[in-house]
């Protein structure tokens, strides 16, 4: 079975993002696509900042890394990039561990210039570690994913309708 997995790159948690990551997730699920993912925010601490190859935790989010055919990076936009326990992590995956994947970002941030961030800050970094298929992706107004009073959080229409359309394109591209 084919497998994506979403990396999602938030240092809190519950967030807006994790409501939009979760509707993907859905959303993968129903193009008959298995899905995994790797909450930077739950991996201890001490291995990220002191980069630890031999943690336990690092290994197998790297092997399900590698067992994947597409990966989906998930970020907030922080100072004009992606964040830095995000940066954290990506520093761990091996070097061309991304290579023969899709990639696909998801970012929101809080103002139309932070679109240029995927362009300028992240595909670099992924085309470091091997990424040689990034798709454009999708950029989310923090004004396009809001909480509920309920506690969940709502995306508007235009946003659900380019996540749904980008979802199966992902998925046709790696089931061929």
């Amino acid at each position: 079975m084919k497998k994506i997995v979403i990396i999602t790159g938030t240092p809190t948690k519950p967030s807006r993002l994790h409501g939009v990551v979760s509707y993907v997730s859905q959303q993968i699920h129903q193009q008959g696509v298995k899905v995994h993912h790797i909450d930077v925010v739950d991996i201890p601490a001490k291995d990220l900042l002191h980069a630890n190859w031999n943690s336990e935790v690092i290994k197998s989010a790297n092997r399900q890394i590698a067992d994947a055919n597409a990966v989906i990076i998930a970020t907030p936009i922080y100072k004009a990039s992606y964040t830095g326990i995000l940066k954290a992590f990506l520093d761990l995956i091996p070097e061309k561990g991304l290579e023969n994947k899709v990639l696909f970002p998801i970012v929101m941030g809080g103002t139309k210039a932070h679109l240029l961030m995927m362009e300028y800050a992240l595909k670099p970094v992924l085309s470091v570690l091997g990424a040689n298929y990034i798709e454009a992706g999708v950029f989310i107004h923090d004004s396009e994913a809001r909480w509920t009073e309920d506690g969940k959080v709502t995306i508007d229409s235009e946003v659900n309708t380019r996540l749904t359309a980008s979802v199966e394109k992902l998925c046709k591209m790696i089931m061929k």
